[in-house]
C-alpha cells in the first residue's frame, strides 16, 4: 500500500486517504453514500500519486481488495461506538485508529499516516453482535519498514486490544494469521456483516510484484473476542 505523507514516518482488504476520525452521522457531499450492490469495488492504486520506493527500491502499492458496499445510514445506525486505538500485544503495533469510507475510485480509504489505521465505517464495529470489524494500515515508509510490517509474525494466541470512542477497551485473541494472495482473496467474507463477530487486520505482504506495482499477497489477521 502506497504512502501518501512519507514523512509522517498495507494486503484484505483490505485495507484504504483520510485525515481524522469522521464525526458527522452520514457521509460529506464529497463522499456520497454508497448504495447497496452485489458487485464490490476494488481497492485502486490512486491515480495521482506516484509510486514510492521500499528500502530495496520497488515503489509501493495502494491495493487491499475488494469492498462491499452498503447504505451509510443502515450501517451508521447500526455501527456502535467507533475505535479509536489498536494495540498489539508484543509488536511496534500500538497506533491511533480513524473512521475511513470509500474514495472517488471506490476503493476502501487508508489514512496517511503509518501510525494509524483505517477503521472501515460502513461495516461492523469492534465489539459489535456480528460480522467482521476490518482495520487496514500501510505496511512501508519511503526508508523502512513500519509497524504493521510486523502483522505476519504475530503469535496465535496473542491479546489485541481495541480502544473506543465511550472510553471502553475491548480485548481479543488471535486465531489466525496468514498470508492471502490478492488473486484469491475473498472480500465478501473479509467484510462480512453476519456471522460470529471477528476482528480483521490486514495489511500487504508477500513477494513485490514489479510488472503488476503491487504486493502479491495480504497479510490478514483474524481475532476472536475475549
Amino acid at each position: 500500500m502506497q504512502p501518501r505523507r512519507p514523512a509522517l514516518a498495507t494486503a484484505v482488504l483490505a485495507a484504504v486517504l483520510l485525515s481524522g476520525c469522521a464525526q458527522d452521522d452520514v457521509p460529506s457531499p464529497a463522499e456520497p453514500a454508497p448504495s447497496i450492490t452485489e458487485a464490490a469495488p476494488s481497492i485502486t492504486k490512486p491515480q495521482a500519486v506516484a509510486p514510492l520506493p521500499t528500502e530495496s527500491g520497488a515503489p509501493l502499492p495502494a491495493a487491499i481488495g475488494p469492498v462491499p458496499v452498503q447504505r451509510a445510514d443502515a450501517a451508521l445506525k447500526a455501527r456502535g461506538p467507533a475505535p479509536v486505538a489498536l494495540d498489539i500485544a508484543g509488536t511496534d503495533i500500538s497506533v491511533k485508529v480513524v473512521d475511513v469510507g470509500i474514495d472517488e475510485n471506490d476503493a476502501m480509504e487508508i489514512p496517511d499516516s503509518f501510525w494509524e489505521a483505517g477503521w472501515y465505517r460502513y461495516g461492523p464495529a469492534p465489539g459489535a453482535a456480528a460480522g467482521n470489524a476490518v482495520l487496514a494500515a500501510h505496511v512501508d515508509s519511503l526508508t523502512e519498514v513500519m509497524p504493521f510490517a510486523q502483522l505476519k509474525d504475530v503469535p496465535v494466541g496473542t491479546i489485541v486490544t481495541v480502544s473506543l470512542e465511550d472510553g471502553r477497551s475491548l480485548s481479543y485473541r488471535v486465531s489466525d494469521v496468514r498470508n492471502v494472495p490478492k488473486a484469491t482473496l475473498d472480500g465478501s467474507a473479509i467484510f462480512a456483516r453476519d456471522g460470529d463477530h471477528q476482528l480483521k487486520v490486514i495489511t500487504c505482504g508477500g513477494e513485490w510484484l514489479p510488472d503488476e506495482g503491487d504486493y502479491e499477497d495480504n497479510v490478514v489477521l483474524t481475532a476472536l473476542p475475549l
